[in-house]
């Protein structure tokens, strides 16, 4: 009988926590596949090739997600922390279903704004539900691989989902790339009712429904989670930019999309296998040893990539991209570790949700500030973008390392009776 409990207890583990990769999976890929599409539908131009005002008024566009995220998504923490994990995930999940399938219906630059900013709220909502329940349910001896298995399912839904919609691109006039959000619509349906399935009966997790919300993002707001979520920040104004374009660039390269929608599927094929390690190594060796790995990574894909504007593709600068790419996938699964190790229980949610918001902030500044630069300086502004991400990246991972080496020194002290 004794055994009874613990085979309880890892059923619900099991799922609980296989009801969140799931959900992130089929979010992901639906967010994939239409972001892959989306500056195409907007601005639809048959050819791929985006006008100077185009790119702008994409980038706006677009950026009105990011906007609806980052200034609710700490209420739906609070919320998440309060009332429970599950119900807020739920609850966006089946809103984003509803807002894709409003986005099949227009192509209006003003209502497609509003509503990307109403599924902003919902992503929000979806992102910071599911990283508290992993943090709910991993203790810090193995926190790095369960973050790795979430960075895995979250990398590889959107990269199988943007190989899906590049593929579209390749296949379905632009008049008909309104099925595509109506396609998205169905496979968060579909996620829904499958993590739904695998949550009914799981016991609530935890709440602080008696804990003042002022309280909560106290705790939440410390020095020590700033100093590992900002840098997502920096490389999220990276990856917005490069997410948002790349479909539309794509299309106009001359090279069959199906060969690059495969080469993009096997790049998420490595994330499923790549990222959990990542994850179990910086549970091994630490988490701020595996962030420096991957933030040298990041700005050595800046530098490759500024290299590829310059002379063009190259092997070795090819080769350059891809190995700096590999190194910068360390990040995601020790810094969400270190994250999630610094929340304390009854603020999980809302400590997690500052992630959410950081990437979010970072998406919009980034498409605002590089297509404004791009705009107005061509290649020479992404130079000046690229830089300007490294050297915040590089002065970011400094400062957390002269903090933890401050707090590694300080003396511990029992106070006098």
């Amino acid at each position: 009988m004794a055994g009874a409990p613990d085979a309880r207890a890892a059923e619900v583990h099991r799922r609980a926590l296989g009801a969140v990769f799931e959900a992130t999976f089929f979010v992901r890929f639906a967010f994939g596949i239409t972001l892959a599409v989306f500056a195409t539908y907007l601005a639809g131009h048959a050819s791929g090739d985006l006008t100077a005002g185009d790119t702008a008024l994409v980038g706006l566009v677009t950026a009105m997600a990011s906007v609806g995220e980052f200034t609710t998504v700490l209420l739906s923490g609070l919320v998440a922390d309060r009332v429970g994990r599950f119900p807020v995930l739920f609850g966006g999940m089946a809103g984003a279903a509803g807002l894709f399938a409003l986005v099949a219906t227009t192509r209006n630059a003003i209502e497609l704004g509003a509503i990307n900013f109403l599924f902003g709220i919902s992503s929000g909502a979806i992102l910071a539900s599911t990283l508290a329940v992993i943090a709910d349910r991993s203790g810090s001896y193995e926190r790095g691989f369960e973050m790795g298995r979430f960075d895995a399912m979250n990398l590889a839904g959107w990269l199988g989902g943007y190989a899906f919609g590049i593929a579209i691109l390749g296949l379905l006039p632009v008049s008909s790339l309104g099925w595509t959000f109506a396609l998205g619509a169905g496979i968060l349906v579909l996620g829904l009712a499958v993590a739904a399935t695998l949550a009914r009966g799981l016991p609530r997790g935890p709440t602080a429904p008696g804990v003042p919300p002022g309280q909560i993002l106290r705790q939440a707001f410390r020095r020590s989670v700033l100093l590992v979520t900002l840098p997502w920040l920096v490389i999220y104004m990276l990856i917005g930019y490069v997410l948002v374009f790349f479909g539309s660039a794509a299309k106009s390269t001359g090279y069959p999309l199906l060969y690059i929608a495969l080469a993009i599927g096997a790049g998420g094929a490595l994330l499923v296998l790549s990222q959990p390690q990542f994850g179990r190594l910086a549970d091994r060796h630490g988490r701020m040893r595996l962030m420096t790995v991957g933030v040298t990574g990041f700005v050595g894909v800046m530098i490759f990539a500024s290299l590829l504007l310059a002379y063009g593709p190259l092997i070795p600068l090819l080769v350059g991209v891809g190995a700096s790419g590999l190194a910068a996938l360390a990040y995601g699964p020790a810094a969400l570790a270190a994250l999630a190790d610094l929340a304390q229980t009854l603020s999980r949610a809302t400590t997690m949700a500052i992630y959410s918001l950081t990437i979010s902030l970072g998406m919009v500044l980034g498409l605002v500030g590089a297509t404004q630069l791009q705009d107005r300086l061509g290649n020479p502004g992404l130079y000046v973008f690229f830089g300007a991400v490294a050297v915040a990246l590089v002065a970011l991972t400094l400062a957390r390392v002269r903090d933890a080496r401050q707090v590694a020194s300080t003396p511990i002290t029992i106070p006098a009776r």
